[in-house]
């Protein structure tokens, strides 16, 4: 049996930028092809614009970042919630 796909919009995998850690140096927004990141319209910071673009169990932004300024969710707590997802949209078949 094929696992039920689970909406992206329910996997809460995206990346979080510290406002005052960022240098707003563009790295994560050069790297990241799926728009993930834009400036803030107030500063030259990088923000998430679009967190549910982001790649789940993709985290290689956040090992670009000099500032360590990017951080994502522990990737097991994600990974159960996504087994959890899965068998609620399964039906039991025991």
């Amino acid at each position: 049996m094929t696992p039920k796909a689970v909406p992206r919009e329910k996997i809460p995998w995206f990346p979080v930028v510290a406002a005052e850690l960022c240098n707003g140096c563009g790295k994560c927004l050069d790297f990241c092809p799926h728009g993930v990141y834009a400036r803030d319209s107030g500063s030259s910071a990088v923000i998430v614009q679009n967190p549910f673009e982001c790649v789940v169990g993709c985290n290689n932004c956040e090992n670009l970042c000099p500032e360590k300024a990017i951080s994502f969710p522990d990737l097991e707590a994600i990974t159960e919630i996504i087994r959890r997802l899965r068998e609620e949209a399964a039906p039991d078949l025991h």
